[in-house]
């Protein structure tokens, strides 16, 4: 089974242009997998689109469990573990037909449009990631 602990849970779909010619959703597509959750909990958690406030996608990391297939159910787990000053560490768990297909971890770093430098985490998104860890 897989951990339930995520703060937000984003259902996704599979589409025909995400599979290789193994049969399975490409590698590569996980990671879109990943930036449609975290827009999702930008938005549901935080109250803010990734659209409308400045980041950078300093990490990525997966960890690949398991292939895929196109006809899965394709769900994505998110959480804050921990914040940094300016940095947002976010943990992943892809899940197909409700089993762990792979386990990723993101660091996004909020930053200064017009300066292009990091920029503090505002303290309501500190308030608002505490409230759905909880």
């Amino acid at each position: 089974m897989t951990d339930d602990s995520y703060d937000c849970t984003v259902a996704t779909t599979v589409r025909l242009r995400d599979i290789d010619f193994m049969g399975h959703v490409n590698n590569a597509v996980y990671a879109t997998f990943l930036e449609e959750a975290r827009e999702t909990y930008f938005r549901d958690v935080l109250g803010v689109s990734l659209v409308d406030v400045g980041t950078v996608l300093a990490n990525l990391e997966i960890d690949y469990v398991r292939p895929i297939d196109a006809d899965a159910d394709v769900t994505v787990g998110v959480r804050v573990p921990e914040l940094g000053t300016s940095s947002l560490p976010m943990e992943y768990e892809i899940r197909a037909d409700g089993d762990r297909a792979a386990t990723a971890r993101t660091v996004q770093v909020l930053v200064d449009r017009e300066t292009g430098e990091s920029r503090p985490i505002p303290e309501e998104w500190r308030r608002r990631i505490d409230a759905a860890g909880n």
